[in-house]
């Protein structure tokens, strides 16, 4: 299959210096990120206790090498990571078709580029598929299994990459959602993508959160579309175990790194759930599991407190 042009990477970022230095030095050792344009988008400042941390960001990104092209976007008001992702997002698949996404607080695999623009080709036509993920829950994965990659019905926002043409479809006011929240069969349905999903879309319409994925996976839901996810995960999540808020917090979500050297993916075109993959997810998701991690945590942070 023909190759086309590398497509553009997003990064955005806010005030966590160490973290955002992991994840440029990986993304700097990435094949292709040479052959690649950079775009960082730094929030501001949300107030003066943050404006020393935020100058020390800036500072640091205008010093990146390594890409292709490098485009630095420094916003003078402090917009938020919803806000920041979804005009950002917008404004650069407009004019390039398709992108690659990244938080400030991912490590990715060497081979993580190579994987998303190859997988932006391959299914850049197959409206079934509304997004690529970069990260993948931890996963028993058959070994007589014939692919890099299966499908599910919710999109991670731990690197990912997506196309205009389904960019461009998203409701981010779900206008739908007076009518949506009275319909219990289709919550259900929704839920099956995670027990949290409806609970987060409520807390997003009651202005609670401020989430753009929590949008982006109930579009996705109402037109029925998939995510591909890769066997071997691609990106780790620095942020339980960095100067984050997540620092005591249990990670269920921790996976292993990709560290082989493949270039080269076998994408499957049997667009469908399979429900091994989709019955250890929905596990992951369960109230029950949600439910031991939280306990989990709790242990975490009163140790941690005791400790001092």
């Amino acid at each position: 299959m023909l190759m086309r042009q590398n497509a553009p990477i997003l990064l955005f970022c806010y005030k966590r210096l160490e973290c955002l230095r992991d994840t440029v030095n990986a993304l700097k050792n990435c094949v292709l990120a040479s052959e690649s344009e950079l775009y960082v988008f730094s929030d501001g400042a949300k107030s003066e206790k943050d404006r020393q941390k935020v100058d020390a960001v800036r500072g640091y990104i205008r010093d990146i090498t390594g890409f292709k092209k490098i485009t630095i976007k420094e916003s003078e008001k402090n917009r938020g990571l919803a806000a920041s992702i979804i005009q950002g997002v917008t404004e650069v698949i407009n004019i390039s078709g398709s992108v690659i996404v990244l938080e400030d607080d991912l490590v990715v695999s060497r081979n993580f580029l190579a994987y998303m623009n190859q997988g932006l080709d391959h299914y850049h036509a197959d409206k079934r598929i509304f997004s690529m993920a970069g990260y993948t829950i931890p996963m028993r994965i058959p070994e007589t299994y014939p692919y890099d990659v299966y499908f599910l019905p919710r999109a991670s926002s731990w690197g990912w990459a997506s196309w205009k043409d389904r960019w461009e479809t998203i409701d981010w006011s779900v206008s739908d959602f007076a009518e949506f929240s009275q319909n219990r069969q289709k919550i259900r349905e929704f839920n099956k993508g995670g027990s949290d999903m409806f609970t987060m879309l409520k807390k997003q319409m009651a202005g609670q959160i401020d989430s753009w994925a929590i949008r982006w996976c109930y579009h996705q839901f109402k037109v029925q579309t998939y995510t591909v996810f890769p066997t071997s995960s691609k990106v780790h999540n620095e942020g339980f175990t960095s100067d984050a808020t997540n620092m005591h917090v249990y990670n269920r979500y921790h996976t292993e790194l990709d560290k082989g050297n493949s270039l080269s993916f076998r994408f499957s075109d049997d667009v469908k759930l399979d429900q091994l993959f989709l019955g250890q997810f929905q596990r992951f998701y369960s109230i029950y599991t949600r439910a031991v991690s939280k306990v989990r945590t709790y242990i975490i942070k009163a140790r941690h407190k005791a400790n001092g």
